[in-house]
């Protein structure tokens, strides 16, 4: 591991604790030649499949390409980043179980949007107008409008 400062690749393990679910390992690192720390995380590499686009094309999973697509539904509205990640967990854990080798996006988007929706009305939207590829308002309005005939009534929010 080259440090980040220096670039250097010597340094020592100063402390290693385990993440919260015990799948990632956090490492506290010192430079052995500029002395500076660093943080590194470790974690086990997942044989994922692989994901089949809409045009056919196959490329591996990418995690953060998921979390960055729910970052930008999410923005500004009440959800936090740890939450994002259950959600990219989730679905991790769920692709790894079926141990299928390729995952078509649409299954892929469809189980992003539903937590989605479980999570927040707004971010779903969001997210859906991206996935569906909506063109117009109108596409935007029948998304709202399903939205609304299926979801229970709520409590409004103060």
């Amino acid at each position: 591991m080259k440090c980040p400062r220096c670039g250097h690749g010597d340094n020592r393990v100063v402390d290693s604790r385990a993440g919260r679910d015990g799948d990632v390992i956090r490492r506290r690192r010192e430079c052995l030649s500029c002395r500076r720390r660093f943080t590194t995380y470790e974690r086990v590499e997942e044989e994922l499949p692989l994901v089949v686009k809409r045009d056919g094309r196959r490329e591996p999973f990418d995690r953060q390409k998921i979390i960055t697509g729910i970052l930008k539904a999410c923005e500004k509205r009440p959800v936090s980043y740890a939450a994002i990640e259950q959600v990219v967990d989730a679905l991790e854990a769920h692709l790894q179980a079926s141990g299928e080798r390729e995952v078509s996006s649409v299954q892929i988007g469809e189980r992003v949007m539903a937590e989605l929706l479980r999570m927040d009305d707004v971010a779903y939207v969001r997210f859906a107008s991206v996935y569906r590829q909506f063109k117009d308002i109108s596409q935007f309005v029948e998304e709202i409008k399903t939205l609304i005939s299926e979801t229970p009534e709520r409590p409004p929010k103060p």
